[in-house]
Parts: C-alpha cells; structure tokens; sequence
C-alpha cells in the first residue's frame, strides 16, 4: 500500500499540487468487483482544498488515471454501517450517495479516521459521522497500531501532523548543528556515536535544567504568593464591576422606558398624521361652498349667469355626493349630516329645474303658436331655432337632471314630447292643407280671401269657401279636400274627350304648367320638412344628451302598433333601451302626423294627375337619399322610406293602367283607324318620363359604379353597359328613344376605344415611351431629321428598343394581353372578339405610324421592324383560335 501511495502521489498530485494524505483500496456495492483507490488529498497553496480524490487503473494496468473528484465540503454524511462489529462496508453522501467496500475493515477505519480529522480542521460545516466508534474517532493512535508500523503514520495522516509540526531551521540552528558536526569529525562517518553523545549531552543537560528549577523554589513561592495577591485583586475588581453592573442595569430599565415613551409619542403623532389626513379629505370633498348651495336654493334660472352658476353648483355637488368614501367613513355623524344635506339640495334643485323648464316650454310654445298664421299661407313651416337655442341653454343641467334625478328627468322628457307633438301636430296640419289647396290650383290673398280664379276653376273657389267659412282659417278636413280635388279633376276632364280613359286627364286638358306648380308644390313640401325634422331630431339629441354612444337608458315601454311612447308612468312599463332608439322613439311621437299627411298628399296629386306619381318618384328619392347620407337611421330617413314605397306603388298604378289602356283599345268598324289613342298617349309619356328622369340621380349609376369597381376597369363597366343599352333599344326601335341610343353608342364607343388604347400600350411599352418621346421633341421645335442627333433618341438607341421586340415576344405579349382582356370582360355581353378586331385595328394603326416616324426621323437608316403587318394578322388570328 506503500508503494502504491508513493506511486500515486509522484505520478497524480505532485502535479496538481496535492499532498496524498489517506488511500483505501474499494470498490462499489452490489456491482462486479472493479478495484479502484478513495484518496484524501489536501492543496499545498493557501487557502487549502480538501478533496476526495477516485483513483483507477488505465485499460492496460500500467498507470493509475484519475477519474473523479469531490469537494470535502459538499460531503454531508459518513455513514460506517456498523459501529459495534467489523464491517468493511460504508457510505460516503455528497450530491447524491456512494456506497463503497474496502478491501479491509483497517483501511476503512483509517481513511474514516482521515476524512473526520480533515473535517475538525479545515470545514466549518461539520459532515455527519453515523455508525462510527467513538473510540476510532477520539483515540486516533490506537487506531493507527493496528496499521503496520511504516504506514500508520501515512494512512492516519501522520505525514499531515509530521509535516505541520516540523520546522524549518534558521541560520543559527543550522551554524550551531556545523560546529557541533566539526568538533565530531566522526559525525558522518559514525552516526551511532555521534547519536550516543548527543544522547549524553541532552541527559547531562535535562539534569542542569531540573536542579535549576529545584534551585528557582523560592522565586517559585514568591511567585505563587504574587499571584495569590493577584487574584485578590481580581476578586476586589470583580466587586467592583458588579456594582457598576447594578448601576449600569438601572440606567438600562430608564433607557427602555424613554424608548417606550418615545415610541408611544411616535404613534401618537403617526395617528394624528393620519386622521388630520382623513379630515382633510372629508373637508376638500364633501364641503360645498356657500355660493353654490345659495344657487342651488336660490338661483337665477331665467339668466345666463344664473344659468352658469347653476351649472357650476350642480357640477360640484354631483362631485360632492359622488367622492368615494373610504371604508367606515360613512359611519361618521358629520359625514352623514353632509350627505343628507346634498340630497336635501339635490332634491331642492331637481323640483326647482323641472317646474322652470315647464314653464318655458309653456312660453315658448306661445310664442311659437303666435306666428303660426302667416307661415301656413306662404306654405313655409315655422322656424323653432329661437326656441332651441333658448332651450340649449339648460342642456348640461338636463344631463345633471339625467343622472342624478332620473324620474324627473323622464317626466321631462314626456312633457316636453307632448307639447311639442301638438304644437307640430297643428303646424304641419295647417302646413299640409295649404299644400294640398295649392296643388288643387286655389290660392289665398293676404287678407285670408281667395283670390281670384280662372274661369275652369269657379266651381272650386265656392267650395273651398264653403269648406272653410269666411274667416279664412284652414280646418277643413282631409277627406273634404280629397273630394274637392277630385271634383276639380272631373270638371276639367268633362270639357274634352278623354284619350287615355284611365282616371286621369290628357295631356291637351292639362297642361305642362299644371304639372310644373305640382312639382315645384311638392319639392317645397319636402324641402320644408327636411330641416325641420333634422333640426329638431339635432336639438333633442343635443338637449336630452342622448348623442353619446348607446348606453341602456330606463324609458317607457314601446307600444309596437305604432313606434310611439305612451303616457303611463315609469312605474308601470320600463326596460332598457339604447338612446338612440330614445330619439327616435320621440321623434316618432312629436312628428306621428308626418307620414299619414305625406301619404294624403301623395293620394290628392296622384287623383289629380296619375302623371304626377313620376315627379314624386324623382323628389322623394332625392330626399330618401340625401337623409340616408346624413343618417341611415334618422327618423327622417325612415319615414321618407316608407313614404317612397308608397309613391313607387302609385308609380307601377299609373304604368299598370296605360298597358290596361292599351289592351282595352276598341277599333271602330266605321271609320279609319288612324294614330291609336295609346301611341299618342305613350309618347306623351315617354316625353314626359324624359323630361322627368333626365336630372334624376338614377341615371347616372352606371358612371358611379364604375367609379367604385376596383377589380374590373371602369373602361370595361362602362363599355359592357352601355353596349346593352344600346343594344336594347335598338332591338325596341322606339323612336322617342333614339337620342338615348344613339347617346348609348357613342358612349359605348368611346370607352371601347379608350380602352383598346389604353391595353395596348402594354405589350410595346418602350417601344411606346421611345416614339412618344420622339413626339414630344418634335413637339417642342426639334425637326424631325434632326431628332436622330438626340443623343436619347439616336439611331443606336432605337435599334435597341427595337431589338427587345421580336415576332416571338410580341406574339407572347398579345396572348398574355388576351388573356386579361378575357378576365376583364363578363360573358353575358360577349365583346371578346370585337374588343381583339378593335385592339387588331389599333395595333395596325400604331405599326404605321411608328413606321412612319422612323422614315421620317432616321431616313435612310435602313432601320424596320422586325415583325411586320402580316406577321401581326397571323399573330392576332392565331391566338384568337387558340382559345
């Protein structure tokens, strides 16, 4: 074991700088029998790292290799397995547990004995010994006996012990051992008796120091008694110190009293710190000022500034009563004094603003029913904007009244509906029946008197005289006039023929001028009503603020029959709605009487004239589709879309009863047949419709569509549809049509050219770029057989442009252009060959004046295409067949 311990330290530590301090010959349990060596080595550079070192041999035997390494610190458990009986088993625990058996139960006790010496040393974390002898781990050197002799000292760590009590000799030790050698010249040659007189010397000196000290027996007494005194000594400063002690204590009980005390001061003040903070709190957010509450009681509500500082109190006191209170303020008596008296002044306030706005809506509507007689004759509605802008005033206090008081606010709400749904009741009844008088031709002076009359007309004077009474006031009712109406339309088809026989009268009977006051009647209807819904619609978003985005709002219940709100409290019927549906909800109840007058003046103009359903048709859908741009779902908006529908019945009534007419055409066996009533009365028509529909926005869809196409070019919309028009009304052959076909024509024309052109300049891209700038020189002054000194446009530039274009990619551009042509155009129409024999014509006219541009620009330059006409044909020919 020697050899091999020597062997491992030259060969495996020296190196490293380790110093080999135990060895234990092992192996692992339960596994084959592979010998290996556990070594305890130690750093010989400071600071020291202890280290259990595994140690094998190499795959031939003839080296020793190190295979593996642990930290002394990471191990936490040595476990010997038996403390009582022989066992060479035992544990080693670092990271995780290796269990070995020593060759012998001795190596194991020694390299235990090692590793727990190593541990007292070196480690402040102690390893856990389990199953080990106290005896082997405090009596080392009975432990070592058993060792032979020469290697107890290595295994145990006797090298460790040796070499950590040797000492290195100075230079006086070193001079006296060379002069003790001189005076014994045998010293090298005679170790034994140089030995046995050192031996002698030592025995003579160890005699000398023993009769010193028996010599020194009376210094030594009196070095006893020096010490006795000392101790006395310390006895008395020992006294003394506890005294100071017991001083010291006292002032340590004052000491932790004032710390108690100032500790005590220190929360106290921390406690006032904190509830001055609370009451701060309470003061800045729950104190209203006494000019706020002064206006809550007492303000102005009838002046601006009253107004405002309403405003401004109502603010503060919603953030009054809004502050969010920490948890248990609202235990506190002041708090809840405060909060009572803000709901004592909301209340106050709340009665105050809703019994104001009453009385304002009262005024107000006075007011307005006071110039209600002088609209009504010039059949112009009353403006409420004066009425709005007073009201708009109070629109933030609505919002306070919204939020705070929402009964209130409610009642508000239906007042405010129900006023404003008579006063407009009456105004646009009124409004309505001067509408439908002047559609029937009467008309009223200023001093409530008709006017006079044409002579046709005399009969129907009387009867509105009579129907209104001689004070002039418009409280006729709606089926009176309808037959007013009807009985004026009678009179004027008895003074003439009847040519169409279908309810209504000929065109020799009623003139254009007719039918123009009808037109310009009802546009002024809509006209009227149009503002006047918008802006009312505006105010009540404004002044209910219902204009933010949809939230649930507590409203009545609908009643679904007809969209309107019923009169019954809150209590009674509430759900949530949006405020969107709020407006329009009230919009419905103030202008309920909108859609039935519109339906009965429709009915009066289309009795009057079935002609008239045309010019309604136009005006209503301009106005449909300016309200649906404003708002898609405005009341406006809404109501005129059902109006329309109405109108486009009447429309298909009055189209239904001229081909009745013509199916009911009887031809007299007496007489010649001559112009058939329904031509003449068909043109008639179609003039009319004309004259009608040509600033109708309808007509104009195809450009608009085109316009928005983003897949299809707008050339090819245009052109694919007007192509059908035109198609149409040639195959119809209506000669009151032609200007509409040959108009169709010539747009279609002009956007299949457009673009072929367009197309074109594709395949030939710079080839185009190159002869338009040759253009374009020209253009500017250059002469054309100067232009080949250009230096972008010489000769060797054009060969260029010309070389990038051969038969083969010409012919492979055309198909390639084909195809997209093909994608572009739709199948119903099936344009596909007429656009290539067009685009075939536009090539051929392109290749000669490109042809004539090089004659002219490069003479005598030799320079030609290098595809020529023929070659174009065979190319727009074949590509053509091939698909």
């Amino acid at each position: 074991m020697t050899a091999i311990k020597h062997a491992l330290q030259r060969d495996i530590f020296t190196p490293n700088d380790e110093r080999l301090l135990s060895i234990v010959n092992v192996c692992k349990a339960g596994k084959k029998k592979k010998n290996c060596f556990l070594c305890a080595t130690v750093t010989t550079e400071r600071p020291v790292q202890v280290k259990v070192v595994k140690v094998k041999k190499t795959d031939k035997g003839d080296f020793y290799k190190r295979q593996m390494a642990w930290e002394l610190q990471d191990l936490t458990e040595v476990d010997a397995k038996d403390a009582n009986k022989e066992n060479p088993e035992f544990d080693l625990h670092f990271e995780k547990v290796y269990r070995w058996v020593a060759s012998s139960t001795a190596e194991k006790n020694s390299f235990i004995s090692c590793i727990w010496k190593l541990n007292q040393r070196y480690l402040r974390k102690k390893v856990e010994f389990v199953n080990v002898s106290p005896q082997l781990l405090e009596e080392l050197p009975k432990a070592e006996e058993s060792v032979p002799s020469g290697e107890s000292q290595s295994v145990a760590g006797g090298d460790e012990d040796a070499l950590d009590d040797y000492q290195e000799l100075n230079s006086h030790d070193e001079q006296d051992i060379e002069s003790m050698m001189e005076v014994c010249e045998y010293a090298i040659s005679n170790a034994e008796a140089f030995a046995e007189k050192l031996s002698r010397e030592l025995q003579v000196l160890d005699g000398a120091n023993i009769q010193s000290i028996m010599a020194s027996e009376k210094q030594v007494n009196i070095l006893m008694q020096l010490l006795d005194q000392a101790l006395a000594e310390v006895d008395n400063i020992e006294g003394k110190l506890l005294s100071y002690e017991e001083m010291l204590q006292s002032v340590k009980e004052q000491m932790d009293q004032i710390s108690q005390s100032n500790r005590l001061i220190q929360i106290s003040n921390t406690n006032n710190g904190k509830l001055l903070d609370e009451i701060q709190f309470l003061v800045n957010y729950m104190d209203l000022s006494k000019g706020h509450i002064k206006a809550l009681q007492e303000g102005d509500l009838s002046s601006p500034k009253g107004i405002e500082a309403c405003i401004n109190a109502s603010e503060a006191l919603s953030q009054c009563m809004n502050v969010a209170l920490k948890p248990g303020h609202d235990k506190l008596m002041a708090v809840k004094q405060q909060q009572h008296m803000f709901s004592e002044l909301r209340d106050t306030f709340a009665r105050r603003l809703t019994n104001h706005l009453n009385n304002v809506f009262v005024h107000q509507g006075h007011d307005q029913s006071s110039t209600l007689s002088q609209h009504t004759a010039e059949l112009t509605l009353p403006k409420h904007s004066p009425l709005h802008r007073d009201l708009l005033r109070y629109a933030k206090l609505m919002e306070w009244l919204k939020n705070t008081q929402r009964e209130k606010y409610d009642g508000l709400s239906r007042t405010y509906v129900d006023y404003m749904t008579r006063l407009y009741e009456r105004e646009i009844k009124d409004f309505f029946e001067v509408a439908k008088i002047k559609m029937a031709g009467t008309s009223k002076d200023g001093k409530g008197k008709f006017a006079t009359l044409p002579r046709k007309e005399s009969a129907l004077k009387q009867e509105v005289e009579s129907l209104h009474g001689s004070s002039g006031k418009l409280t006729g009712s709606t089926s009176s006039l309808n037959k007013l109406a009807v009985s004026s339309s009678n009179s004027r088809r008895s003074q003439s023929s009847s040519l169409l026989d279908m309810g209504n009268m000929s065109a020799s009977d009623l003139d254009v001028a007719d039918r123009t006051r009808f037109d310009k009647i009802f546009e002024q209807v809509l006209s009227e009503l149009e503002p006047l819904c918008l802006a009312e619609q505006d105010f009540i978003s404004k002044f209910f603020k219902l204009q933010q985005n949809p939230t649930l709002a507590q409203v009545e219940n609908v009643d679904d029959s007809d969209g309107t709100v019923p009169s019954r409290p809150l209590s009674e019927h509430r759900h949530s709605i949006s405020e969107k549906d709020m407006v329009r909800m009230m919009m419905n109840k103030i202008f309920q009487s909108i859609e039935t007058e519109l339906n009965s003046l429709i009915a009066l103009g289309d009795k009057i004239d079935s002609f008239n359903s045309l010019y309604m048709l136009v005006k209503m859908s301009h106005h449909v589709w300016t309200a649906e741009n404003v708002d898609p779902a405005s009341y406006l908006s809404t109501t005129l879309g059902n109006v329309l529908v109405t109108v486009k019945r009447n429309f298909d009534k009055c189209i239904s009863g001229q081909i009745r007419q013509m199916e009911e055409v009887k031809i007299s066996k007496k007489s010649k047949v001559g112009i058939l009533p329904f031509v003449t009365g068909f043109e008639e028509f179609a003039k009319l419709a004309e004259a009608i529909f040509r600033n109708a926005e309808r007509r104009d869809f195809i450009s608009k569509v085109a316009n928005e196409s983003q897949k299809t070019p707008r050339d090819v919309v245009m052109m694919e549809n007007f192509h059908h028009i035109f198609s149409t009304l040639s195959s119809l052959k209506i000669s009151c049509l032609e200007a509409e076909r040959k108009e169709a024509k010539q747009k279609y024309t002009e956007h299949l050219q457009s673009y072929v052109i367009n197309s074109l300049g594709q395949p030939l891209e710079k080839l185009n770029h190159f002869f338009e700038g040759v253009e374009a020189r020209v253009a500017q002054g250059v002469r054309e057989e100067e232009v080949s000194y250009q230096l972008a446009f010489n000769k060797q530039e054009l060969r260029k442009v010309i070389k990038e274009y051969p038969g083969k990619e010409v012919k492979k551009g055309l198909d390639n252009l084909y195809k997209k042509v093909d994608k572009h155009l739709c199948e119903e129409e099936n344009l596909l060959q007429v656009v290539w024999h067009s685009m075939q014509d536009e090539f051929i006219r392109q290749y000669k004046h490109f042809e004539g541009l090089i004659n002219r620009c490069y003479p005598g330059s030799g320079i030609t295409m290098e595809f020529t006409i023929q070659d174009m044909l065979e190319y727009f020919s074949s590509i053509a067949q091939s698909h």
